[in-house]
């Protein structure tokens, strides 16, 4: 059910992305077989309409509906193909010759994240690497902890003993013990359906709403992770107005960038991110984990690259932005995900 969904997920993005970038289309014979254009009927003069730009002929098989959307998604005639390796290697040239008009050449920025996004959850759910929502996973994420707990109370045992062996002291590590212990059956409880007694207590300092989203999360677990996941998915565009603000701090007060540059450069990194994504799940797929672990060191070269392309900047000027874009990302990912979790808890 999970695959089924993720590839309609996938087909979504690529009708999104032909909606919003309509002239990635293309695919046909090129003939003209009526004398008006069928959408305005402006009179024809060649194979596109002079007033709507809709092709002169249109093709009424299922053959050229898949066509015309492979064509929408990846665009063989060259939009797609010099697009994403500029996105990947010349990002901040991409952003600028973008800004400076050069529209026709590339896939607009958000064309291009609507894409990436569904790509990325389609991917993700396929290839497994997110929480599927089911009570089996439930009980497998569960039973993890506390296998991995357990190894910890062996190694910390193990560690005493032979601590107790050498006539050394032994009461950090009791200490530990006891909170690890603690964790362990905090756990076990929440495996059963219970909450700690810790946090459903009275007498904590938990203010009430926190004790409802706990209440909540023990009501039905499964339901509210899925709730959040499919509110990420939807919401997805919320990440470029709560990033744009932070691009703005970069540069304050500037009169030589405005709102519609850093939201181009936000756009743009923002679905190179989600392509980052997408290639690290696969890299998990296939069992290459470590080779996936060294993506992460990938965003910020590429946020270095970008604004130093993109705002002329020199080596120290670009670093610098750079080391804060990458707090304020944090902040930005933090800030969406609360707005993701409490929009999944209503």
């Amino acid at each position: 059910m999970g695959e089924i969904e993720g590839i309609g997920e996938a087909v979504t993005g690529g009708l999104l992305a032909q909606a919003v970038e309509p002239s990635a289309g293309g695919a046909g014979d090129g003939h003209t077989h009526e004398q008006s254009c069928l959408n305005c009927g402006t009179p024809l003069t060649g194979r596109y309409c002079s007033a709507c730009g809709q092709k002169a002929h249109v093709h009424r098989s299922l053959r050229a509906f898949m066509g015309d959307f492979i064509a929408g998604v990846l665009n063989f005639e060259g939009k797609f193909w010099r697009t994403v390796p500029m996105l990947a290697w010349c990002p901040g040239d991409l952003t600028r010759r973008y800004i400076a008009g050069e529209r026709a050449r590339f896939i607009s920025p958000v064309a291009l994240y609507l894409f990436s996004v569904f790509l990325m959850f389609a991917v993700l759910n396929f290839t497994g690497a997110l929480y599927d929502g089911s009570p089996s996973s439930v009980r497998a994420g569960f039973q993890e902890a506390a296998k991995a707990q357990q190894a910890e109370i062996r190694e910390t045992e193990t560690q005493k003993a032979e601590a107790i062996a050498e006539n050394r002291p032994v009461t950090a590590l009791d200490r530990r013990l006891v909170q690890q212990k603690k964790e362990l059956a905090d756990i076990e409880k929440l495996q059963r359906g219970e909450v700690p007694v810790e946090v459903n207590s009275g007498n904590d300092n938990a203010p009430p709403w926190v004790r409802a989203v706990i209440e909540k999360v023990q009501e039905n677990p499964e339901l509210l992770v899925t709730k959040i996941q499919d509110s990420a998915s939807k919401f997805s565009w919320l990440l470029i107005p709560l990033s744009v603000p932070f691009m703005w701090l970069l540069f304050p007060f500037s009169r030589r960038y405005r709102l519609y540059d850093h939201t181009v450069f936000v756009t743009y990194s923002l679905s190179f991110m989600m392509i980052l994504a997408i290639l690290g799940g696969l890299l998990v797929a296939i069992g290459w984990t470590a080779l996936a672990g060294f993506l992460f060191f990938v965003p910020p070269f590429h946020m270095y690259r970008q604004l130093k392309q993109a705002y002329g900047l020199g080596r120290f000027g670009a670093l610098f932005r750079a080391t804060l874009l990458v707090t304020f990302a944090f902040v930005a990912a933090a800030l969406f995900f609360v707005v993701i979790a409490a929009i999944g808890i209503v």
